[in-house]
């Protein structure tokens, strides 16, 4: 799915083993690509738990006295991960409730367009080598638009039992 979309969904309610996921894969490929005949490249990841903050310090905002941008934080992970020069993979994970409020503003950097528009006007575009996460409980407060653009992971803590927490 890594290689088919640029949006993933991990949907699960507490302890069905979404964080490690996405860990154990991230080390995995990282542990693989330092194997000369391995296709694959270092991944790093960036988690934010976009509930945490204010949909200004999680984009951007512009000061209204002075008119000055200050850049958010997924703004900042994202233009970063965006000019990296390096082949890593790079995999932006929003770890937290999926909030009509923020996610909407997601939908151009998840459909074609690949492109984080800002508030200032400045559109950053998305490198082939990143992926956006979403870790979610459930999926109530996303618009249909939003699903459809991004390829689901559904785990169940039914299918772990209780070995992991031992």
């Amino acid at each position: 799915m890594l290689n088919s979309r640029h949006g993933i969904m991990l949907v699960g309610q507490p302890f069905a083993g979404k964080t490690m996921v996405y860990r154990v894969l991230a080390k995995a490929m990282t542990e693989a690509s330092q194997y000369e005949e391995s296709s694959e490249v270092p991944v790093n990841y960036h988690v934010i738990n976009p509930k945490s903050i204010s949909i200004a310090q999680l984009y951007g905002y512009s000061d209204p006295i002075s008119k000055e941008w200050t850049e958010g934080i997924l703004a900042d992970i994202f233009r970063r991960c965006a000019t990296s020069t390096q082949p890593d993979k790079e995999w932006i994970i929003f770890d937290g409730p999926v909030d009509a409020d923020w996610i909407e503003n997601m939908n151009t950097v998840l459909d074609d367009n690949k492109k984080l528009c800002l508030m200032n006007g400045e559109t950053i575009a998305m490198s082939n080598q990143m992926t956006m996460m979403f870790e979610a409980a459930d999926l109530l407060q996303a618009s249909p638009a939003t699903v459809s653009r991004c390829g689901m992971i559904y785990l169940e803590p039914d299918n772990i039992g209780w070995w992991p927490l031992v």
